[in-house]
């Protein structure tokens, strides 16, 4: 019988790139529902900032990125700016589903082929990719837009805070380096189940930062 697992995404992270790479690791049973959300929605209801705004961050996430892609034997190449507005991106594949290798091809759209989505020329560039004849029709349809801010209200009630994240049996495996966990997951639905995993839910905070 399959297995659903979800995965919640949007193309301004490299990560959710990096881990398409990984979906062949699966169990054969595994079937992969994709999800767009809009990230910065989830970090503004958490209150947070993405790793591109924390200028310390922003080279280090790059680089890793970097690396991580040739590890993978991926070709990688960073889009003209980072973070861009992914929006119409973001729609474009809502108006489409989309599929798993639709979410495929623009991911690898924006950091395989280092191409800017959120330009019109951009967005031609990546229906065409996707087989679109009018891109633009596509990002202005009402039920596009519904169904982005859908996905991203399910994401933020299921506690999801940043991309990509893959849900399975209700739990939650945030980034491209917990993909290691998820298949320990699916292979032990007991996972969490252990005296120590257990504890994490109900360990006290003994300091707060002030803001």
């Amino acid at each position: 019988m399959a297995r659903q697992l979800t995965w919640y995404f949007d193309v301004i992270s490299p990560y959710a790139y990096l881990q398409t790479a990984d979906f062949e690791r699966l169990p054969p049973n595994a079937e992969v529902v994709a999800k767009p959300v809009l990230f910065a929605g989830l970090l503004n209801h958490w209150g947070q900032k993405g790793p591109a705004e924390i200028p310390a961050k922003r080279l280090h996430t790059y680089r890793q990125c970097a690396w991580m892609a040739a590890e993978r034997g991926l070709p990688f190449r960073m889009p003209p700016a980072h973070p861009f507005n992914p929006l119409n991106a973001l729609r474009l594949l809502c108006a489409l589903g989309p599929t798993v290798d639709q979410a495929r091809i623009a991911t690898r759209f924006v950091f395989g082929e280092g191409q800017d989505p959120s330009s019109p020329e951009g967005l031609a560039a990546l229906g065409r990719a996707l087989g679109v004849d009018n891109p633009a029709a596509a990002v202005a349809d009402e039920a596009a837009k519904t169904k982005l801010r859908a996905n991203t209200d399910e994401a933020i009630a299921k506690t999801i805070w940043g991309v990509p994240t893959f849900e399975a049996g209700g739990e939650l495996f945030w980034g491209a380096d917990s993909f290691p966990m998820l298949l320990d997951f699916l292979g032990n639905p007991k996972l969490f189940e252990g005296a120590e995993m257990r504890r994490h839910g109900e360990l006290p905070i003994g300091a707060v930062r002030k803001m």
